[in-house]
């Protein structure tokens, strides 16, 4: 996983993604764009076995394997939707 620091910080942001699509790139520009502190990690590039672990966790979060997903430790949004990943993150 990936560290990225900002100017805000609403507490254990994880951004989970894929490397070539355009969707995770947006939302990672609007996240830096808000200056927000997060962690992230490119599915894609992952071992198998992390992959795996990844999709198991998505999956008990939201119900489906779908990315971008950002989760806090209260709640996630599924797919690139700034005004939720907003008001996901306080902002």
């Amino acid at each position: 996983m990936e560290h990225v620091d900002g100017t805000v910080d609403p507490g254990g942001v994880v951004l989970y993604a894929l490397s070539t699509c355009v969707w995770c790139k947006k939302t990672r520009a609007l996240l830096e764009e808000l200056g927000v502190t997060y962690d992230y990690e490119y599915v894609d590039l992952a071992s198998p076995a992390r992959q795996s672990e990844i999709e198991g966790e998505v999956m008990a979060r939201t119900g489906r394997a779908s990315y971008p997903t950002i989760c806090t430790p209260t709640d996630c949004v599924v797919g690139y939707r700034p005004d939720e990943i907003r008001l996901l993150l306080g902002l």
